[in-house]
């Protein structure tokens, strides 16, 4: 659980600040003249949030599962976190907020 999250945070950090632009799904497929419509950065940073969110999800439910001895705990964080951190990634990412006009 703590190397998924560890993932997160990684690839959270490597779209953002690494300017990874092309680990965005779509985003790389589009011709530049499509891609010089949208705000890339800020498209990112809603990356960045939404990892790093699943990520502090998953570490609580981790030692939150430890400290009460309960092993459902972990997976019911985990799976939350990813039930509502990749749908609001999505939306989010899709919005009009990131178009150039």
């Amino acid at each position: 659980m703590i190397g998924i999250a560890v993932f997160f945070i990684v690839l959270g950090i490597i779209i953002r600040y690494g300017k990874m632009y092309f680990l965005i799904a779509g985003y790389n497929t589009k011709p530049k003249e499509e891609r010089a419509k949208f705000n890339a950065d800020g498209i990112a940073t809603v990356f960045r949030n939404s990892m790093f969110g699943m990520a502090i999800i998953m570490i609580i439910g981790y030692f939150l599962a430890n400290w009460l001895n309960n092993p459902d705990i972990e997976n019911v964080t985990f799976f939350g976190a990813i039930l509502i951190g990749i749908p609001y990634l999505v939306i989010k990412s899709n919005s009009d907020k990131f178009k150039i006009k």
